[in-house]
């Protein structure tokens, strides 16, 4: 008996670690996080879109063997990341780019004090309606997110919103 209540005990931990690790790594959780960033200056939500998601998954498969933050110069708007701790979620990825705010001025239009920020427009840009994120671990250990983003966003000249 006590073999069996041992191995309901490892079943229900192992359990609650597959949960805790796709924890904040949902399209749910990259909805909230781009939607409030984006409430935040009138933009419109994001929604989930299952194309662009298969698009982004592939890409991030195809970055595990290095981790290295090459964008795919595909169709879509692309904001990259990745971090070494397993905490590195998609929230964490998505909160570094919106992070990047107080570094866009937008009556110029452009990035301050030689910052980057145009991972910030991107996540806020208006014309950017659907999205698809995802999360790998690489073969380094490192974790590797991507979001990209239909229709893409950052055109010289054009703002944000």
């Amino acid at each position: 008996m006590n073999t069996f209540k041992t191995l309901v005990l490892l079943i229900i931990a192992a359990s609650f670690l597959v949960i805790a690790s796709n924890a904040q790594n949902t399209a749910q959780d990259y909805l909230n996080t781009h939607n409030t960033a984006r409430s935040q200056v009138g933009v419109a939500n994001v929604v989930w879109d299952a194309t662009v998601a298969t698009y982004a998954q592939n890409y991030a498969n195809a970055r595990k063997s290095d981790c290295n933050l090459v964008h795919s110069s595909g169709p879509y708007g692309e904001n990259l990341a990745k971090g070494s701790s397993s905490t590195f979620s998609g929230i964490s990825a998505v909160n570094l780019w919106i992070n990047e705010k107080p570094y866009y001025n937008y009556t110029t239009n452009s990035c301050t004090g030689g910052k980057q920020c145009l991972h910030y427009t991107q996540v806020v840009w208006r014309d950017s309606v659907k999205i698809g994120c995802a999360r790998v671990q690489c073969t380094n250990g490192w974790w590797f997110v991507t979001c990209n983003y239909d229709a893409p966003g950052n055109y010289i000249g054009e703002y944000p919103y």
